[in-house]
């Protein structure tokens, strides 16, 4: 019998109606029956990693799932390109939508496909706020560092990343 294991989601998007794209991903991933919503952090702006090009608005949510990572992955993909992502060649292309996992309960993944935590968490404020707003307690399984410390770290490593709130991301 499967259970529910807790999932942290990153949401970003920077282009077309950006805000718009956040909130159908969170429909998306609402309307799916392996997966629970169970808090969204604020919408954030935030300046792009990478080539130059018009930044983000980023959230992240805390969900609930009967999904196995793999599978997870698998639903998220398709939710992108129901939302129409393409496929890119280019690393750090600008898209419509990108939802990444970035923890899965205290799971420590590393294949071709999949890297959970994500890779970059401890590196990336734009990732760090939207989490550390909805789960500073929540430690990194590889860190063992809290979000919120991560959160705090990056300010010091990482002030060229810019980050604005925005404000409330539509409830779940």
């Amino acid at each position: 019998m499967k259970r529910w294991k807790t999932v942290f989601i990153a949401l970003g998007s920077n282009r077309g109606i950006r805000q718009r794209a956040i909130k159908e991903a969170l429909a998306l991933i609402k309307r799916h029956p392996q997966l629970r919503p169970v808090c969204v952090s604020s919408l954030y702006l935030t300046s792009p990693v990478g080539p130059r090009q018009k930044d983000f608005y980023n959230a992240a949510a805390k969900c609930r799932t009967l999904l196995s990572p793999l599978e997870l992955l698998k639903e998220l993909k398709n939710m992108e390109a129901a939302l129409g992502r393409k496929p890119s060649a280019l690393r750090w292309s600008p898209r419509v939508i990108d939802l990444d996992i970035l923890l899965f309960g205290k799971r420590v993944i590393r294949s071709a496909r999949l890297s959970i935590p994500h890779h970059a968490l401890h590196k990336r404020r734009f990732v760090l706020e939207p989490l550390a707003e909805i789960a500073p307690r929540v430690v990194h399984p590889v860190l063992k560092k809290t979000i919120g410390k991560l959160r705090r770290e990056a300010l010091l490593t990482c002030p060229d990343q810019k980050v604005k709130m925005m404000g409330r991301a539509p409830v779940v």
